[in-house]
């Protein structure tokens, strides 16, 4: 018995001298940072859902206003969290090289092939590869999918309406939104003809709702793979019934397309085009037409031509990930914007009015020269997104040893990230500064008319990314937005 205890004590022992050591990393080096917790580090709270995500990346931000960068441990895993916006940009831009990739937190389902999670030069040609699909000549095509799916939503309510004793109905938003952007990425990537608002338990709609809720356990497998033991643990995002439901789906599509020599300009035939080589960006301008302030640019790694073979297996993965970006961020941001609209009456009301006049000198007609030309629309959802942005991080790993500089004003010297080690960009908290955004929690879409956006530090605006490493799919998430809104409008006339 004495031996046995002996043996806890000096296991007890060890374990303490390690985990000292392995949480000794920013205070050796003059790195500010919450004190962790034994094994969770600094994301327990997180992890059990005492705070969320949102709040975690606030707090940390706003506890230390001097420093330039903080530390941050998840699990027994550092990571830098990067408050410095000319730093993020240092980052994300000119040492782009340095922050090629993501972590991984997917092994072996449809998501580790997707754009998001290949890294190297494998993303590179990827990229290259669908850049092409995503410039405003594509998306102007697409553009008549989303109005035809909102006019279906609309008339489903309509006749809700209608059958109600009461003259009105009660209806959760976020269930809402998400069959509308479910009905528009089954049209617009899968080439689907769904209706979810009269159907609603149709196979497409329930295997995104499995795909994108996430189970306790999901979230403890989820940052478990973001640390080192990515490279144990085979275990994947997304299970084997919806892995196999998008790939059959996607793979018969395409087939039966081939034979009955079918073109519909989505995101299907996109992708048949990219498979053949066929999918570039032409020569007209119009290809870099903004859909909104928010719209990211393509930079030079996108545009150039990639002679890659893909696999199926890699055709069907980004067809995924066009649908699951689409039916979650999407949804959320138009969620949020209900939101905002029904406690700012003023702002719902000018809106209205924009619509109104367009409507009148349009015959009604929404199309992509709308989404261009509507203004005040352009500036709430401008507003919404910086606001409640569709991601409220953004990470990176270092590829190789790079000097990050002094952590602040008074520190002696530099510290140098490892190869290896996470950089967190915390997008909700620096869109949430008050330095950058003055009363940074109050629902302002002035913010961004014509004569205060030039105000804006384009750095400190990110809700879709900085650097070749934006999000893809930027207009298209505009234009599906605007569309929705545009056909809110409608119901109320």
């Amino acid at each position: 018995m004495i031996i046995l205890l002996i043996w806890v004590v000096v296991l007890i022992a060890v374990v303490a001298l390690y985990l000292r050591q392995v949480y000794s990393t920013f205070s050796k080096n003059g790195i500010k940072h919450f004190r962790p917790i034994p094994l969770l580090g600094n994301v327990g709270k997180v992890l059990f859902r005492i705070d969320p995500m949102a709040y975690d990346f606030c707090n940390i931000y706003n506890s230390f206003p001097e420093e330039r960068f903080v530390g941050r441990y998840e699990f027994l895993t550092e990571t830098v969290v990067i408050r410095d916006v000319e730093l993020i940009k240092k980052i994300t831009v000119k040492d782009f090289e340095y922050f090629l990739d993501h972590r991984t937190f997917d092994t072996v389902s449809l998501f580790s092939r997707t754009l998001f999670l290949l890294k190297g030069q494998e993303w590179k040609d990827m990229r290259s590869t669908l850049s092409p699909a995503f410039t405003s000549s594509k998306i102007r095509l697409m553009v008549p999918f989303m109005v035809e799916v909102g006019d279906q939503m609309i008339v489903s309510l309509k006749q809700k309406i209608e059958n109600s004793a009461d003259d009105y109905i009660d209806i959760e938003c976020k269930d809402l939104t998400t069959r509308y952007a479910n009905d528009v990425i089954a049209s617009c990537a899968f080439g689907l003809k769904v209706n979810s608002h009269t159907d609603e338990n149709n196979q497409f709609y329930q295997m995104g709702k499995k795909a994108t809720n996430f189970s306790f356990f999901q979230m403890i497998m989820f940052f478990l793979l973001t640390t080192k033991l990515s490279k144990f643990l085979k275990w994947g995002l997304l299970s084997d019934e919806v892995n196999d439901f998008f790939s059959t789906l996607f793979l018969n599509t395409m087939k039966d397309r081939e034979i009955r020599n079918i073109v519909r300009p989505d995101m299907i035939h996109l992708l048949m085009q990219a498979k053949k080589g066929k999918l570039t960006h032409g020569d007209s301008n119009s290809n870099d037409e903004a859909a909104g302030f928010a719209t990211v640019e393509e930079s030079s790694i996108g545009r150039k031509k990639i002679t890659r073979e893909w696999t199926d297996r890699d055709l069907v993965a980004q067809a995924f990930l066009f649908f699951f970006a689409g039916f979650e961020s999407v949804s959320s941001s138009m969620s949020f914007l209900l939101y905002e609209l029904a406690v700012n009456p003023d702002v719902q009301e000018r809106l209205v009015q924009e619509i109104r006049e367009h409507d009148a000198k349009n015959g009604g007609k929404f199309d992509f020269n709308s989404i261009q030309t509507m203004t005040y629309l352009d500036m709430v959802v401008s507003e919404v997104l910086r606001l409640w942005p569709p991601a409220l991080a953004s990470d990176r790993i270092c590829s190789k040893d790079y000097n990050l500089g002094k952590p602040n004003a008074t520190a002696e010297k530099d510290f140098i990230l490892r190869k290896g080690v996470t950089i967190m960009i915390p997008t909700v908290a620096i869109h949430r500064d008050p330095e950058f955004f003055p009363e940074p929690d109050k629902f302002n879409p002035d913010r961004f008319s014509e004569e205060n956006k030039h105000k804006i530090n384009v750095l400190s605006y990110m809700p879709f990314g900085l650097g070749p490493r934006n999000c893809i799919g930027s207009r298209f998430a505009l234009c599906e937005l605007k569309g929705g809104f545009w056909l809110r409008f409608r119901l109320r006339k």
